[in-house]
């Protein structure tokens, strides 16, 4: 398992711009047959789905932006 993992991080290290460009769209339209085909269920973990969200969106801007303001100081 280790070894596929290190494959698939050694090729994604040769994506361009538009390789993760389409890699967001797959996964945003993922996202959105999610919701289609299971609306209902997750209507009922609303308040979970918005904290699991805010906390990975929170998580990803610091590793963005919040390093590169500590290496500049």
């Amino acid at each position: 398992m280790k070894e596929w993992i290190s494959k698939a991080f050694g090729s994604t290290k040769q994506y361009t711009m538009w390789d993760f460009a389409l890699l967001k769209v797959c996964l945003f339209s993922m996202g959105i047959l999610f919701g289609v085909y299971f609306g209902d269920f997750f209507l009922s973990y609303l308040s979970i789905v918005w904290i699991i969200f805010i906390a990975s969106y929170v998580y990803i801007m610091y590793k963005t932006f919040g390093k590169h303001l500590k290496n500049r100081r």
